[in-house]
């Protein structure tokens, strides 16, 4: 497992080359599929695809709760077109920016061996797509199976710029289950009145709190609880005795959720393009950026109803913070059951409260690798490098003369082991290819918090709470393997943290609440099937232990999937140095690489 074990990739350059080339045409909503055989490292000739996507950017008028306003799209759906692909697949996506602001996408889970230049993060891996210009982005799936989803990652613009990835077996191979009637990509989100851009302009200019979403949704609706949405909520058709696939998907900017299904269980059997092993529960959790993939087995059971509830709420972990605590839902529909009026009773699955902090602890426990032959686990024993990170929500003193609305009178700003990330104005990728990066960053992120202290007590001095602004990064030699726990700390509060890093998943090897205690805790690690994943919920008031073998030659983003918190500078960077071999380093910049 990793990215050094996917050395076909990068024999295809040549011709994913050609084809991106090709692919710079007008824009076009449908996709197009195109085969090439290519050599390889397994023997010559084998079939690859090459599935492309015409993704145009653009605003659209959208009705909610009895509101229209304009949003941004792609292709003028919302939420997003899907991308289909298998294991081993390219994917080329001509991205022709026709909205008013500047924009980039991000293949959420994607690792893009050795290729950082379409990762897409602004001003991290790229400059952003200015309006009326295109870029072309190539996906290369190589290790990943099961349910991604991809994203806007400019601003706050993955509101409503997002979709689900689906991602099938490789070609002669199938799921370590029976194969489902049916898949179906549920998306979690929200919705404001206002304007999401108003929204960041509000928080910022005054160093206030964003404001809450004005709902929750399921696949971009709010669901009948609310007013002027009954005829548009979502609706799953169903037939009795069938098995269908849930790719259940947070893209909520703010919030962790519950997700249940009245009257059936669910059978989770993949986490982050990852298989697991499968367990049945009453509800998920799935914290922000974090996908799960479920079974549901269609039973009406006695009452032979014809309606189900789905439904979702938030975790909210932060009693100072202020959330939409709504419920959204959709509706499960057995087509082979007895006819009944569209506005018949439906039950609402039972959720847990909203600030049960523990089943979330419990639904994450569960999480276990497969680890068969077809799937293994290859959990790193052996670590090179040891970090300890505080993931905090600080402030920032208010400059003279400002009108600040944040804690004390001062800006909210959050930070990894005090550092409070600064988004520089160029990308990092760029210099760091010139052998420039000096200029950009510091790389000197420090390994430990500045200065210890008790992280989780109920009383910690308000001046622990200060952070300040700065562009600090880590560095790794190629090959190291990486040890990072990510302690969470009671500062203003707490919360729990959805800690999301690109070009990797990575091995969860611990959890604990409290202090992380580097002479007890290893001694409980689980290095035998720890779940595999690209985004790691650290909870309230405790830390978690990830491992990850550093071989993927890049410039990687680290960073919160609360969007208020990546806002406010929980993030930075691992750029992991070129290793010996040809396989072992960068490919060079595509030749259309957007200018800032």
């Amino acid at each position: 497992m990793g990215v050094a074990n996917a050395p076909a990739i990068w024999s295809v350059g040549v011709v994913v080359a050609a084809l991106i080339v090709a692919a710079q045409g007008s824009p076009s909503s449908s996709a197009r599929r195109r085969y090439s055989f290519l050599e390889d490292d397994d023997g010559p000739s084998r079939l690859h695809r090459h599935r492309h996507h015409d993704f145009v950017i653009k605003e659209s008028n959208y009705t909610r709760l009895c509101r229209e306003k304009t949003i941004l799209t792609v292709n003028g759906k919302f939420p997003g077109p899907t991308i289909y692909a298998k294991k081993g697949d390219v994917v080329v996506v001509n991205v022709f920016n026709q909205g008013d602001k500047n924009i980039t996408l991000h293949w959420h889970g994607v690792n893009q061996p050795r290729s950082p230049w379409w990762d897409g993060p602004e001003y991290i891996t790229q400059c952003p797509i200015q309006p009326g210009k295109k870029f072309t982005y190539r996906i290369i799936f190589s290790e990943e199976e099961g349910t991604l989803w991809w994203h806007a990652h400019s601003a706050m613009d993955r509101d409503t710029v997002h979709g689900a990835i689906v991602i099938h077996p490789r070609r002669g191979t199938t799921y370590p289950f029976s194969k489902p009637h049916r898949e179906i990509p549920i998306i979690l989100g929200e919705w404001w009145n206002n304007d999401i851009r108003q929204v960041l302009a509000d928080a910022t200019s005054t160093g206030s709190d964003f404001q809450p979403s004005d709902a929750n949704t399921i696949n971009g609706q709010p669901g009948d609880l609310f007013a002027c949405s009954s005829n548009a909520t979502f609706r799953l058709p169903v037939k009795h005795g069938k098995t269908y696939m849930l790719r259940i998907i947070n893209a909520a900017l703010t919030n962790g959720f519950f997700f249940a299904v009245a009257g059936h269980r669910l059978t989770v059997v993949g986490s982050d393009a990852s298989y697991t092993k499968p367990f049945s529960v009453d509800h998920v959790f799935i914290d922000a950026g974090q996908t799960v993939t479920a079974l549901l087995k269609a039973r009406r059971g006695r009452s032979n109803a014809r309606y189900f509830y789905m439904a979702s709420r938030p975790l909210a972990t932060n009693p100072q913070a202020t959330v939409d605590n709504s419920t959204t839902t959709a509706v499960l529909e057995y087509v082979d059951a007895p006819a009944a009026p569209a506005d018949a009773a439906h039950d609402l699955p039972s959720l847990p409260a909203i600030n049960d902090s523990s089943a979330a602890a419990a639904f994450t426990a569960r999480l276990r690798s497969l680890a068969s032959k077809e799937h293994p686990a290859d959990v790193p024993r052996h670590v090179d490098e040891h970090m300890l990170v505080t993931v905090e929500v600080n402030e920032i003193a208010c400059a003279p003369g400002e009108a600040c609305k944040g804690p004390h009178g001062n800006r909210f700003a959050s930070s990894l082991n005090n550092v409070s990330f600064e988004t520089p104005r160029s990308d990092i990728l760029g210099a760091y290819y010139r052998s420039a990066v000096g200029g950009v960053v510091r790389t000197d992120f420090p390994d430990n918090p500045p200065s210890p202290f008790n992280f989780t007590a109920d009383d910690l001095p308000p001046e622990l709470a200060l952070t300040a602004r700065d562009t600090r990064v880590k560095v790794l030699e190629y090959g190291t393997v990486l040890e990072v726990v990510l302690q969470g700390t009671t500062i203003l509060g707490g919360d729990s943290h959805p800690m999301h890093l690109h070009g990797f998943s990575f091995y969860v090897v611990g959890r604990g609440i409290g202090n992380f205690d580097k002479s007890t805790d290893p001694a409980k690690y689980n290095l035998v099937d720890p779940p595999y994943q690209n985004t790691v919920s650290v909870p309230k008031n405790g830390w978690v232990a990830v491992r990850l073998r550093a071989e993927n030659p890049g410039v990687w983003f680290m960073h919160c999937h609360f969007e208020r918190h990546m806002v406010w500078g929980m993030e930075t960077v691992f750029i992991v140095k070129n290793g010996k071999g040809p396989d072992a380093k960068i490919m060079p910049p595509p030749p259309n690489m957007p200018r800032c």
